[in-house]
């Protein structure tokens, strides 16, 4: 029998440029297929994205988040998006380091 294991939740926060607000909302009406197909297979379920100002705030659940961004690191459907992104973000992810998302502080039990 195969064990499935939970996915990992992962919440992080990046900002935006001042004035860019419009546009990364637009940009995200519609991901490149390639992209979707990219995610999906680096171990991505899902991946959500809420807007305060120019705060962002991303809740994805994913496998591995750390082999996901290894694998989405070079990947030729991320490449172009990322650059995209560059021009929008006060921030831009190269992809270095070991991001971990934000920490959980506390989260309501599930009741069963």
């Amino acid at each position: 029998m195969t064990h499935q294991r939970t996915p990992q939740r992962v919440a992080l926060h990046t900002r935006l440029k001042p004035g860019k607000e419009a546009e990364y909302e637009s940009v995200h009406a519609v991901i490149p297929p390639e992209l979707d197909t990219a995610l999906r297979e680096a171990g991505v379920h899902s991946w959500r994205i809420w807007r305060n100002g120019l705060d962002l705030f991303h809740v994805l659940e994913v496998d591995d988040y750390r082999a996901m961004r290894a694998a989405l690191r070079d990947h030729p459907a991320n490449i172009p998006w990322q650059a995209r992104m560059a021009g929008l973000l006060a921030v831009e992810d190269d992809y270095s380091g070991d991001d971990s998302g934000i920490g959980l502080v506390w989260e309501l039990p599930v009741k069963e």
